[in-house]
């Protein structure tokens, strides 16, 4: 893999007798494989933002977000790995009930890798899953509610349906209320998280839910694997919904490439 923009991490090379700078080069535009601390670096949180919420997806030439109902097809093993180290850097992963079910869902795990930063952080061994859903028709017998290392949250409105909170709260998740209705706000489900000390907030959709972040005006990083592949069909976008009244412009951060797959950061513009 190699970064294309922006080209700074740069090293300087001496002549042979040590006297001088004879070359600059930089390493991550060179094609190598990076190390999972290399693109943590490079995919840090910003410092002393508040809550700061980043989506990542994928996807095709075409604007194809699933194949056959899910991401995996469009993916590779490059993006794989950075979907693990945004994990592996989140405080929690928040994602809409229907791609639990259709993606099913588990706990996030604790890896060695990303153990020394965690605790650095002051984070858990693993990031919590906070499950958005109005209804909560979810299966709580799932090990995403029965089995996680750092516990699940269940984010819906206060008007949701009293015997499935119930059950969420049975189950051992920790329900949040974000919202006066039965659907959660999408600025209040930012807000309420980060009151909680998740500040570090990263959503993997599905688009549905990316596109009601979106519409409020809450998202503030995107993270967007472009993959070389065409699919035609009718597949989802990677955000759904109602649109926004005027375009919002997004500033392109970063760009890493390896055989073809883009792996583009988009930060919300000045």
């Amino acid at each position: 893999m190699r970064r294309l923009f922006p080209v700074t991490d740069h090293t300087v090379e001496s002549t042979p007798d040590g006297s001088a700078p004879a070359a600059v080069r930089d390493r991550a535009a060179e094609d190598h494989e990076w190390s999972l601390d290399e693109l943590a670096d490079a995919y840090a949180y910003p410092a002393g933002t508040g809550p700061w919420l980043r989506a990542n997806m994928v996807s095709t030439l075409d604007g194809a977000a699933q194949h056959d109902g899910r991401s995996q097809p469009i993916s590779n093993a490059t993006d794989m790995r950075i979907f693990g180290t945004l994990r592996g850097l989140a405080d929690v992963v928040v994602v809409g009930a229907e791609t639990v079910r259709q993606e099913g869902y588990r706990p996030a795990r604790a890896r060695d890798a990303f153990a020394a930063r965690r605790a650095a952080a002051g984070q858990p061994p693993a990031p919590a899953v906070a499950v958005v859903s109005a209804s909560l028709d979810l299966d709580f017998r799932l090990p995403l509610f029965t089995a996680p290392l750092t516990p699940t949250l269940v984010v819906t409105g206060a008007a949701a349906p009293a015997d499935r909170v119930a059950a969420a709260r049975e189950a051992g998740a920790d329900v949040v209320m974000a919202g006066e209705g039965a659907v959660a706000d999408p600025a209040r489900v930012v807000r309420e998280l980060g009151e909680r000390g998740l500040t570090r907030l990263l959503t993997e959709g599905g688009p549905r839910m990316l596109g009601q972040f979106v519409a409020a005006g809450a998202l503030d990083e995107l993270c967007l694997t472009v993959s070389p592949m065409l699919t035609a069909g009718d597949a989802q976008r990677i955000a759904g919904g109602p649109g926004v009244a005027v375009p919002e412009k997004f500033v392109l951060a970063s760009v890493l490439e390896e055989s073809g797959f883009l792996f583009t950061r988009y930060r919300r513009g000045s």
